[in-house]
């Protein structure tokens, strides 16, 4: 069965983000992760990780002026040293949480822009980052997310994301498949999981159409379990969902041996 880990952004949203660890933990997670940890000094998330015996399976590097509405900034001609920066900020961060993944948001398209010009930005950028992470054991990942929830976004398919990991050509630069993103945009869960299994390095999950809870809608989660046991994945399945309610009223659709772990740790 998949190491699953809580999303810290989205679930647990009726408690202050530091108080999420505990929840967590509380309810059986043994892993989690979060879109960015820059708000608390790593030593303070490093603290929390280690207090609730949790892993942090990823987190974001710096995604430029996110209250602004930027989403990365990895694809952007003329902000290529405020990458590199964002790089060293983040891998500083996952040094100090031990965490082995982080992804790289590659930005807004412009109207009109030049798609070609963007798409060497990103893959020189991307190099660049892989180097670094690859000093320190870590991998580096990119996601394709739906232009529905982020219009305008550069990377759409599970094929372009697979096309840039080759152009950048470090062994260590792998796609994040969102099953939710991967459902709205094109569909075909399992044959492209098989594809592109070989550079598949994170797993998200998600109801379609709503972001609930993986017990509803069009994906058929349970079966996409299966299919990950199959191939043998062994990374996290990181739970990046919208609760209907309360998070943990929510959590049924869990496997038994976490929600028994849960009992015990309560």
């Amino acid at each position: 069965m998949p190491r699953f880990a809580a999303n810290l952004t989205m679930m647990f949203n009726e408690l202050p983000f530091a108080e999420r660890f505990a929840a967590a933990a509380r309810a059986g997670f043994q892993g989690v992760e979060f879109l960015f940890p820059y708000e608390l000094p790593a030593s303070e998330v490093a603290r929390l990780l280690r207090e609730n015996s949790l892993v942090n399976a990823l987190f974001n590097l710096p995604p430029g002026d996110w209250a602004a509405g930027e989403r990365g900034v990895a694809s952007l001609p003329g902000r290529q040293e405020e990458f590199r920066a964002g790089v060293q900020v983040a891998l500083d961060y996952a040094l100090a949480l031990g965490t082995p993944t982080l992804h790289a948001m590659c930005g807004l398209l412009p109207v009109a822009a030049e798609r070609e010009f963007h798409r060497a930005v990103y893959i020189e950028n991307l190099r660049y980052a892989a180097r670094a992470l690859a000093e320190h054991g870590r991998t580096l990942v990119i996601e394709p997310i739906n232009t529905r929830d982020i219009p305008g976004y550069f990377l759409n398919t599970q094929a372009e994301a697979h096309a840039v990991c080759a152009a950048v050509g470090e062994p260590n630069i792998k796609v994040q498949m969102d099953f939710y993103h991967a459902q709205i945009v094109e569909g075909d869960l399992s044959v492209k999981f098989r594809q592109y299994f070989a550079r598949i390095g994170h797993v998200q999950i998600a109801s379609v159409p709503e972001r609930h809870e993986p017990d509803e809608g069009e994906v058929n989660y349970a079966h996409i379990f299966r299919l990950l046991d199959e191939l043998g994945y062994d990374g996290w399945v990181g739970c990046e969902y919208r609760p209907r309610g309360r998070t943990e009223d929510g959590l049924c659709w869990l496997p038994e041996n976490i929600r028994r772990n849960s009992g015990e740790r309560s």
